[in-house]
């Protein structure tokens, strides 16, 4: 597949969010994350996916800040890790979060786990007030089962508007998906490419080759096939451009159906997991 310049207005939307993004977790060199989200935004990319937890958001905000694209054409997210999940630590949190990405608003904002210190009751709160007061456009929740979407919205006034979950051609999600599509919830994949492992499978190795593309490229083409919005992390800016020129590889329906046959289960994050409290 060639790698010439895509259009950015090419990239497909959910609602409000672009379908491919670029993911930051673990590009904790700031000098690098920076650069990385310069190239992404200056590559075609208007989606930056960050975290509390990712301590990152510094070098996050200086990327979008150096890169030439208006920041209101950039779709942000970042994530109230499980320590910060009380009332006014979700307040206090998120505002240092602002601060720290140099913006005046997210688009969207994620519960990163329903762990720690969440409370449904008291922390959807606070997600409630931030959206009303327009310091956040969106509400996210992240390795949420469809109970604990239920419950959050049993207690949120604003939608519940993205889950994002670890999803890729080897963890296909059937039921989170099935769920997202009855209940208006977009979906959003982290590690879409199985941390790598999306270059050892045969089905895509072959399709790509068919494609003359990267298995890469085939898982996150696979993906937006699903209608799932994929995050995948990249530094390095041949990876990050290998990566959005997912955007114009065309799966046919033998190669979706020949994907949607794999019966590998490889889970690289349990639901139930949470990382030690930042």
């Amino acid at each position: 597949m060639s790698h010439q310049q895509i259009d950015p207005d090419s990239v497909p939307y959910a609602g409000q969010m672009p379908m491919l993004g670029l993911g930051t977790w673990e590009n904790d060199d700031a000098d690098q994350c920076t650069e990385s989200v310069r190239t992404a935004l200056e590559t075609g990319y208007r989606h930056i996916d960050t975290a509390q937890a990712y301590r990152n958001e510094d070098a996050v905000g200086e990327g979008i800040a150096a890169a030439d694209v208006p920041r209101e054409d950039v779709f942000l997210a970042t994530k109230v890790w499980i320590s910060k999940l009380a009332y006014d630590d979700v307040l206090e949190s998120t505002r240092d979060s602002i601060d720290r990405l140099g913006v005046d608003y997210v688009d969207l904002l994620y519960i990163h786990w329903p762990a720690g210190e969440y409370d449904p009751e008291e922390t959807l709160q606070a997600f409630d007030e931030l959206y009303d007061e327009g310091t956040i456009e969106a509400v996210g929740v992240s390795n949420f089962e469809p109970h604990h979407v239920d419950e959050a919205r049993d207690h949120l006034d604003a939608p519940v508007f993205a889950n994002q979950v670890e999803m890729h051609p080897m963890l296909q999600q059937e039921e989170l998906r099935e769920y997202a599509a009855e209940t208006d919830l977009e979906l959003v994949a982290y590690s879409p490419l199985a941390r790598g492992e999306v270059f050892e499978n045969d089905t895509l190795v072959d399709i790509a080759e068919k494609h003359d593309a990267s298995a890469a490229q085939v898982s996150l083409a696979w993906l937006r096939e699903k209608g799932v919005t994929a995050i995948p992390k990249a530094t390095s800016a041949a990876h990050i451009r290998d990566n959005f020129g997912s955007i114009d590889l065309a799966l046919d329906d033998e190669d979706v159906a020949a994907i949607d046959d794999i019966d590998t289960v490889d889970r690289r994050v349990h639901p139930d997991f949470a990382p030690d409290a930042w």
